[in-house]
Protein backbone atom coordinates (compact mmCIF):
# COMPACT_ATOMS: atom_id res chain seq x y z
CA UNK A 1 0.00 0.00 0.00
CA UNK A 2 1.28 3.52 -0.73
CA UNK A 3 1.93 5.78 2.24
CA UNK A 4 -0.93 7.91 3.48
CA UNK A 5 -0.26 11.54 4.42
CA UNK A 6 -0.61 11.99 8.16
CA UNK A 7 -1.91 14.96 10.08
CA UNK A 8 0.90 16.77 11.89
CA UNK A 9 -0.76 16.59 15.27
CA UNK A 10 -0.63 12.79 15.16
CA UNK A 11 3.16 12.76 15.56
CA UNK A 12 5.17 12.90 18.75
CA UNK A 13 8.20 15.17 19.26
CA UNK A 14 11.44 14.38 17.42
CA UNK A 15 13.45 11.67 19.14
CA UNK A 16 15.93 10.80 16.38
CA UNK A 17 19.49 10.00 17.39
CA UNK A 18 22.61 12.01 16.47
CA UNK A 19 24.39 9.03 14.94
CA UNK A 20 26.78 10.03 12.13
CA UNK A 21 26.00 9.10 8.56
CA UNK A 22 28.43 7.47 6.19
CA UNK A 23 28.64 6.31 2.57
CA UNK A 24 30.50 3.09 1.79
CA UNK A 25 31.30 1.86 -1.72
CA UNK A 26 32.87 -1.63 -1.74
CA UNK A 27 33.79 -4.24 -4.29
CA UNK A 28 32.59 -7.51 -2.83
CA UNK A 29 29.91 -9.61 -4.50
CA UNK A 30 26.39 -8.38 -5.03
CA UNK A 31 23.61 -9.56 -2.75
CA UNK A 32 19.93 -10.28 -3.33
CA UNK A 33 17.53 -10.67 -0.43
CA UNK A 34 13.81 -10.74 0.25
CA UNK A 35 13.29 -8.33 3.13
CA UNK A 36 9.88 -7.48 4.52
CA UNK A 37 8.26 -8.68 1.30
CA UNK A 38 10.51 -6.38 -0.79
CA UNK A 39 13.30 -7.68 -3.04
CA UNK A 40 16.43 -5.67 -2.21
CA UNK A 41 19.48 -5.77 -4.47
CA UNK A 42 22.93 -4.47 -3.51
CA UNK A 43 25.19 -4.08 -6.56
CA UNK A 44 28.68 -5.51 -6.36
CA UNK A 45 30.59 -2.26 -6.70
CA UNK A 46 28.79 -0.29 -4.00
CA UNK A 47 26.99 -2.56 -1.56
CA UNK A 48 26.40 -1.94 2.14
CA UNK A 49 29.61 -2.82 3.96
CA UNK A 50 28.27 -3.71 7.41
CA UNK A 51 29.81 -7.20 7.85
CA UNK A 52 27.52 -8.31 10.66
CA UNK A 53 24.37 -6.62 9.41
CA UNK A 54 21.36 -8.89 9.14
CA UNK A 55 18.22 -8.31 7.05
CA UNK A 56 16.60 -4.92 7.58
CA UNK A 57 13.04 -3.97 6.77
CA UNK A 58 12.85 -1.94 3.58
CA UNK A 59 10.81 -0.62 0.69
CA UNK A 60 11.39 0.71 -2.80
CA UNK A 61 10.24 4.02 -4.29
CA UNK A 62 10.65 5.51 -7.76
CA UNK A 63 11.43 9.16 -8.47
CA UNK A 64 11.70 11.34 -11.58
CA UNK A 65 10.84 14.84 -12.69
CA UNK A 66 10.20 16.66 -15.97
CA UNK A 67 8.05 13.95 -17.45
CA UNK A 68 5.25 14.21 -20.01
CA UNK A 69 5.89 15.99 -23.27
CA UNK A 70 2.82 16.39 -25.51
CA UNK A 71 3.33 13.08 -27.28
CA UNK A 72 2.07 9.51 -27.05
CA UNK A 73 3.40 5.98 -27.52
CA UNK A 74 2.51 6.21 -31.22
CA UNK A 75 5.65 8.34 -31.62
CA UNK A 76 8.91 6.41 -31.31
CA UNK A 77 10.63 9.55 -30.01
CA UNK A 78 8.17 9.93 -27.12
CA UNK A 79 9.97 9.05 -23.88
CA UNK A 80 7.43 9.22 -21.05
CA UNK A 81 5.68 5.99 -22.14
CA UNK A 82 9.07 4.30 -21.84
CA UNK A 83 9.85 5.70 -18.41
CA UNK A 84 6.34 4.73 -17.28
CA UNK A 85 7.07 1.17 -18.40
CA UNK A 86 10.04 1.15 -16.03
CA UNK A 87 7.82 2.22 -13.12
CA UNK A 88 5.43 -0.62 -13.93
CA UNK A 89 8.29 -3.12 -14.03
CA UNK A 90 9.81 -1.93 -10.74
CA UNK A 91 6.38 -1.79 -9.03
CA UNK A 92 7.49 0.49 -6.18
CA UNK A 93 5.66 1.17 -2.93
CA UNK A 94 5.07 4.71 -4.17
CA UNK A 95 6.18 7.23 -6.81
CA UNK A 96 7.64 10.69 -6.26
CA UNK A 97 7.42 13.19 -9.13
CA UNK A 98 9.68 16.23 -8.85
CA UNK A 99 7.63 18.75 -10.84
CA UNK A 100 7.01 19.70 -14.47
CA UNK A 101 4.91 16.59 -14.64
CA UNK A 102 3.10 17.83 -17.77
CA UNK A 103 4.33 20.13 -20.56
CA UNK A 104 4.08 22.85 -21.67
CA UNK A 105 1.47 24.66 -19.58
CA UNK A 106 0.22 21.76 -17.43
CA UNK A 107 -3.40 22.27 -18.45
CA UNK A 108 -5.94 19.71 -17.27
CA UNK A 109 -6.69 18.59 -20.84
CA UNK A 110 -2.98 17.97 -21.40
CA UNK A 111 -2.70 15.95 -18.21
CA UNK A 112 -5.61 13.83 -19.47
CA UNK A 113 -4.23 13.45 -23.00
CA UNK A 114 -0.60 12.69 -22.17
CA UNK A 115 0.51 12.17 -18.55
CA UNK A 116 -2.61 10.19 -17.67
CA UNK A 117 -2.04 7.71 -20.51
CA UNK A 118 1.37 6.72 -19.15
CA UNK A 119 2.30 7.77 -15.62
CA UNK A 120 -1.39 8.06 -14.79
CA UNK A 121 -1.38 4.28 -14.32
CA UNK A 122 0.34 4.91 -10.96
CA UNK A 123 -1.72 7.92 -9.95
CA UNK A 124 -3.13 6.32 -6.80
CA UNK A 125 0.36 5.77 -5.38
CA UNK A 126 1.98 8.91 -6.75
CA UNK A 127 3.06 11.64 -4.34
CA UNK A 128 3.63 14.62 -6.70
CA UNK A 129 4.92 18.14 -6.38
CA UNK A 130 4.48 21.00 -8.89
CA UNK A 131 7.19 22.57 -11.03
CA UNK A 132 7.37 25.91 -12.76
CA UNK A 133 5.41 24.59 -15.77
CA UNK A 134 2.46 23.87 -13.48
CA UNK A 135 2.30 27.63 -12.83
CA UNK A 136 1.89 28.46 -16.54
CA UNK A 137 -1.65 27.08 -16.85
CA UNK A 138 -3.83 29.76 -18.53
CA UNK A 139 -6.66 28.76 -16.17
CA UNK A 140 -4.49 29.82 -13.23
CA UNK A 141 -1.28 28.69 -11.51
CA UNK A 142 -1.46 24.99 -10.54
CA UNK A 143 -5.11 24.79 -11.66
CA UNK A 144 -4.69 21.81 -13.99
CA UNK A 145 -2.26 20.14 -11.58
CA UNK A 146 -4.68 20.44 -8.68
CA UNK A 147 -7.67 19.37 -10.79
CA UNK A 148 -5.85 16.29 -12.05
CA UNK A 149 -4.25 15.04 -8.82
CA UNK A 150 -6.89 16.37 -6.39
CA UNK A 151 -6.41 15.38 -2.77
CA UNK A 152 -3.36 13.28 -3.67
CA UNK A 153 -1.42 16.51 -4.20
CA UNK A 154 -3.46 18.58 -1.74
CA UNK A 155 -4.15 16.25 1.20
CA UNK A 156 -4.40 19.19 3.59
CA UNK A 157 -5.66 21.74 1.08
CA UNK A 158 -2.14 23.04 0.33
CA UNK A 159 0.42 22.29 -2.39
CA UNK A 160 2.89 20.92 0.19
CA UNK A 161 2.47 18.02 2.59
CA UNK A 162 4.29 15.16 4.32
CA UNK A 163 3.84 11.44 4.88
CA UNK A 164 5.57 8.49 6.52
CA UNK A 165 6.68 5.09 5.27
CA UNK A 166 8.57 2.67 7.47
CA UNK A 167 11.16 4.57 9.49
CA UNK A 168 11.15 7.45 6.97
CA UNK A 169 9.47 10.85 6.92
CA UNK A 170 8.94 12.35 3.44
CA UNK A 171 8.29 16.05 2.85
CA UNK A 172 6.82 17.20 -0.48
CA UNK A 173 7.36 20.94 -1.01
CA UNK A 174 6.29 23.58 -3.53
CA UNK A 175 9.40 25.54 -4.51
CA UNK A 176 7.28 27.96 -6.54
CA UNK A 177 6.30 29.49 -3.21
CA UNK A 178 9.36 29.16 -0.99
CA UNK A 179 8.98 32.89 -0.30
CA UNK A 180 5.65 32.10 1.37
CA UNK A 181 6.05 32.39 5.14
CA UNK A 182 3.10 30.05 5.62
CA UNK A 183 4.92 27.16 3.88
CA UNK A 184 8.13 27.81 5.83
CA UNK A 185 6.25 27.96 9.14
CA UNK A 186 4.49 24.72 8.22
CA UNK A 187 7.86 23.08 7.45
CA UNK A 188 9.30 24.13 10.80
CA UNK A 189 6.31 22.67 12.62
CA UNK A 190 6.38 19.50 10.54
CA UNK A 191 10.06 18.89 11.26
CA UNK A 192 9.56 19.56 14.97
CA UNK A 193 6.72 17.03 15.10
CA UNK A 194 8.55 14.29 13.20
CA UNK A 195 9.33 11.11 15.13
CA UNK A 196 10.98 9.10 12.33
CA UNK A 197 14.73 8.46 12.25
CA UNK A 198 15.25 9.24 8.54
CA UNK A 199 14.04 12.29 6.59
CA UNK A 200 13.85 13.00 2.84
CA UNK A 201 12.43 16.09 1.11
CA UNK A 202 11.72 16.87 -2.51
CA UNK A 203 10.90 19.95 -4.56
CA UNK A 204 11.40 21.15 -8.12
CA UNK A 205 14.13 23.83 -8.27
CA UNK A 206 17.54 22.44 -7.19
CA UNK A 207 19.80 24.44 -4.91
CA UNK A 208 22.74 22.85 -6.73
CA UNK A 209 22.88 21.87 -10.41
CA UNK A 210 25.53 21.59 -13.12
CA UNK A 211 22.87 21.95 -15.85
CA UNK A 212 21.42 24.79 -17.86
CA UNK A 213 19.38 26.36 -15.06
CA UNK A 214 22.25 26.09 -12.60
CA UNK A 215 22.02 26.69 -8.87
CA UNK A 216 18.75 28.14 -7.58
CA UNK A 217 19.19 29.93 -4.22
CA UNK A 218 15.43 29.82 -3.56
CA UNK A 219 16.00 26.53 -1.74
CA UNK A 220 18.82 27.66 0.58
CA UNK A 221 16.66 28.57 3.62
CA UNK A 222 14.79 25.28 3.29
CA UNK A 223 18.06 23.33 3.01
CA UNK A 224 19.30 24.96 6.23
CA UNK A 225 16.12 24.00 8.07
CA UNK A 226 16.38 20.43 6.84
CA UNK A 227 20.03 20.07 7.80
CA UNK A 228 19.37 21.51 11.26
CA UNK A 229 16.82 18.72 11.66
CA UNK A 230 19.21 16.02 10.40
CA UNK A 231 17.53 15.34 7.06
CA UNK A 232 19.35 12.86 4.86
CA UNK A 233 18.22 13.37 1.27
CA UNK A 234 16.85 16.04 -1.09
CA UNK A 235 15.44 15.21 -4.53
CA UNK A 236 14.91 17.77 -7.31
CA UNK A 237 14.10 18.17 -11.00
CA UNK A 238 14.02 21.28 -13.25
CA UNK A 239 17.30 20.66 -15.09
CA UNK A 240 16.79 17.79 -17.54
CA UNK A 241 19.64 15.52 -16.52
CA UNK A 242 20.73 13.17 -13.75
CA UNK A 243 23.18 14.27 -11.08
CA UNK A 244 24.18 13.22 -7.58
CA UNK A 245 26.14 15.17 -5.02
CA UNK A 246 28.23 14.30 -1.98
CA UNK A 247 26.84 15.46 1.36
CA UNK A 248 27.11 19.25 1.62
CA UNK A 249 25.71 22.21 3.49
CA UNK A 250 23.49 24.99 2.15
CA UNK A 251 26.53 27.03 1.11
CA UNK A 252 27.87 24.26 -1.10
CA UNK A 253 30.64 23.20 1.25
CA UNK A 254 31.41 19.50 1.64
CA UNK A 255 30.05 18.36 4.99
CA UNK A 256 29.84 14.76 6.26
CA UNK A 257 26.79 15.85 8.25
CA UNK A 258 25.27 17.61 5.26
CA UNK A 259 22.49 16.53 2.90
CA UNK A 260 22.78 14.36 -0.20
CA UNK A 261 21.14 15.96 -3.26
CA UNK A 262 19.81 13.83 -6.10
CA UNK A 263 18.69 15.57 -9.29
CA UNK A 264 16.43 13.42 -11.48
CA UNK A 265 15.07 15.49 -14.36
CA UNK A 266 15.20 12.68 -16.93
CA UNK A 267 11.58 11.50 -16.81
CA UNK A 268 10.77 12.26 -20.45
CA UNK A 269 11.47 15.90 -21.39
CA UNK A 270 14.21 16.90 -23.83
CA UNK A 271 17.63 16.69 -22.15
CA UNK A 272 19.78 19.68 -21.18
CA UNK A 273 23.56 19.97 -21.48
CA UNK A 274 25.90 19.92 -18.51
CA UNK A 275 27.24 23.48 -18.45
CA UNK A 276 29.18 24.23 -15.25
CA UNK A 277 30.15 21.39 -12.96
CA UNK A 278 29.41 22.31 -9.37
CA UNK A 279 31.57 21.49 -6.34
CA UNK A 280 30.68 18.17 -4.69
CA UNK A 281 29.02 16.85 -7.87
CA UNK A 282 29.92 13.16 -8.02
CA UNK A 283 28.15 11.99 -11.17
CA UNK A 284 26.38 13.67 -14.10
CA UNK A 285 24.54 12.00 -16.98
CA UNK A 286 22.53 13.70 -19.71
CA UNK A 287 20.77 12.29 -22.74
CA UNK A 288 19.63 9.24 -20.75
CA UNK A 289 15.93 8.87 -19.99
CA UNK A 290 14.89 6.78 -17.04
CA UNK A 291 13.84 6.70 -13.40
CA UNK A 292 15.57 6.55 -10.05
CA UNK A 293 14.93 3.39 -8.07
CA UNK A 294 15.37 4.27 -4.41
CA UNK A 295 16.02 1.52 -1.88
CA UNK A 296 15.10 2.55 1.67
CA UNK A 297 15.76 0.61 4.87
CA UNK A 298 14.99 1.49 8.46
CA UNK A 299 18.53 2.86 8.82
CA UNK A 300 19.61 4.14 5.41
CA UNK A 301 19.22 4.39 1.67
CA UNK A 302 20.81 3.94 -1.75
CA UNK A 303 19.60 4.16 -5.35
CA UNK A 304 20.09 3.14 -8.96
CA UNK A 305 19.50 5.14 -12.13
CA UNK A 306 17.61 2.77 -14.44
CA UNK A 307 17.50 3.70 -18.13
CA UNK A 308 14.64 2.97 -20.52
CA UNK A 309 16.63 0.08 -22.03
CA UNK A 310 16.59 -1.55 -18.59
CA UNK A 311 20.28 -1.01 -17.87
CA UNK A 312 21.64 0.54 -14.68
CA UNK A 313 23.50 3.73 -15.55
CA UNK A 314 24.59 4.71 -12.06
CA UNK A 315 24.63 3.26 -8.55
CA UNK A 316 24.95 5.44 -5.48
CA UNK A 317 26.95 4.75 -2.35
CA UNK A 318 24.97 3.39 0.58
CA UNK A 319 24.15 5.98 3.24
CA UNK A 320 23.16 5.56 6.87
CA UNK A 321 20.64 7.92 8.46
CA UNK A 322 21.92 10.30 11.07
Amino acid sequence: MPPTPRAMNSRTPNTRSNKARWGVPITVGASLALVGGVLLWSPAEEADASPAAGPRAGFTAVAAGDIAEQCTASSSSCKHPKTAALVKQINPSFVMTMGDNQYDDARLKDYKNYYDKTWGAFKSKTRPIPGNHETYDPAGPLKGYKSYFGSIAYPDGKSYYSYDQGNWHFIALDSNSFDDDEQIDWLKADLAANDKKCVAAYWHHPLFSSGGHGNDPVGRPVWKLLQENKAELVLNGHDHHYERFAPQNADGKADPNGIVELLGGMGGANPYDIEEVQPNSQKRITGTFGVIKLNFTDTGFSWNLVATDGSTKDTSPSYTCR
